[in-house]
C-alpha cells in the first residue's frame, strides 16, 4: 500500500507533534504508511473535508471524527 496521500502536509504531524517523535513516529507507520483509511483525520477529511479536521485530532480518534463527520462536536 503506498503512503497516505496527506502525510507530507498533515498539519497535526507537521505541527502537532514536535515534542513527541517516537509517538509520531508509531502513528505514522500504522496510519500514514499502513491503514491510512482508518485514520480518524482522514475520515473526516474524505467525509466533510480538510478545512473541518481539528488540529488537535489523534489517528486513533476514531469516535470524535465520526461525531464531527456527523455533525455533533469537535
Amino acid at each position: 500500500m503506498a503512503n497516505c496521500e496527506l502525510s507530507e502536509t498533515c498539519i497535526f504531524f507537521n505541527d502537532q507533534m514536535p515534542n513527541m517523535p517516537s509517538t509520531a513516529a508509531v502513528f505514522k507507520k500504522m496510519y500514514c504508511e499502513q491503514d491510512y483509511d482508518k485514520c480518524a483525520r482522514m475520515m473526516v477529511v474524505k467525509a466533510v473535508g480538510r478545512e473541518k479536521v481539528p488540529k488537535d485530532l489523534f489517528p486513533n480518534q476514531k469516535e470524535r471524527a465520526e461525531a464531527i463527520i456527523k455533525g455533533s462536536g469537535q
